[in-house]
């Protein structure tokens, strides 16, 4: 690893990356590698804060379940003779379904209500949930902060019934989560994301009821990054790549730090152990 101190910044390479750090802790920085998909801005000051515990949200973060609500999205859009755009899924993305719903009818101008569309919606979602494939680098990081005895939970929008489907077949792997709240049916869930409502619930959940700075929450899309930030929490989002490269037009919050993939999270830029 090399320090090179240009006036107001400092860049540190360390193998193919490098983090661009300036002064008054306002980071960004990003990876050398030949992929254009391969960028990791850091925009937050949180790296000096002590990680405590982690909170984990499930759909296309952990699971690789987003593909599956997007193709029905899209087969129930064409029934309509509507298009379901990009723009639109990161508009639902995130949000409780009921919520997201609504904004998918409005949008698209389909004579449903929310209720009626989720009546449609959901089996056909769920009949593809059964087995979903855990995201790269997820099981991984997960395994290894359990190992440490990091405390772990889920926020999620997702439904409590669809949260068992999705999980049923990775029982050894979820069972390493300390508690999961489920926007879509958790009473005291009263805004969804992307209000900070869930990640300050689940924080208060472990017993010993961590301080938002000493959180690190993991997610996937805009309206969960604009949540956990608005939580006081640090924030790593790994979007989906189809949204990568519309990210500065798409983030209303600024993430701790973007990656392409969870292979690349280094656990010790936020003082957590290091990968065996």
């Amino acid at each position: 690893m090399s320090i090179i101190n240009h006036h107001r910044w400092v860049k540190i390479v360390c193998g193919s990356h490098f983090l661009v750090f300036r002064f008054q802790k306002c980071l960004y920085g990003y990876t050398t590698s030949p992929s254009k998909n391969d960028k990791k801005f850091i925009t937050s000051p949180s790296f000096n804060v002590k990680v405590t515990h982690c909170i984990f949200d499930m759909d296309g973060l952990m699971f690789d379940t987003e593909t599956i609500y997007e193709q029905v999205y899209k087969k129930i859009a064409n029934q309509y003779g509507k298009q379901f755009t990009e723009e639109l899924k990161v508009k639902i993305m995130g949000r409780p379904e009921l919520d997201g719903a609504n904004v998918y009818v409005k949008e698209l101008g389909i004579p449903l209500s929310g209720e009626q569309f989720l009546k449609v919606f959901k089996p056909m979602a769920r009949s593809h949930f059964q087995n979903p494939r855990i995201m790269p680098g997820v099981e991984k990081l997960v395994r290894h902060l359990a190992k440490h005895s990091i405390p772990l939970g889920v926020a999620t929008s997702s439904h409590k019934d669809d949260e068992a489907i999705k999980t049923q077949n990775h029982r050894d792997f979820y069972r390493l989560f300390h508690h999961t709240v489920c926007g879509s049916s958790d009473h005291e869930v009263k805004h969804g994301k992307p209000a900070p409502d869930i990640y300050l619930i689940c924080a208060a959940r472990f017993p010993d009821k961590p301080k938002p700075e000493n959180v690190l929450v993991f997610e996937d899309a805009p309206n969960g990054v604009a949540g956990a930030i608005a939580a006081g929490m640090s924030c790593v989002m790994v979007p989906d790549p189809t949204i990568f490269k519309h990210l500065p037009k798409l983030l209303t919050a600024q993430p701790t730090l973007i990656l392409s993939s969870m292979t690349k999270f280094k656990p010790e830029l936020f003082n957590l152990p290091k990968f065996d």
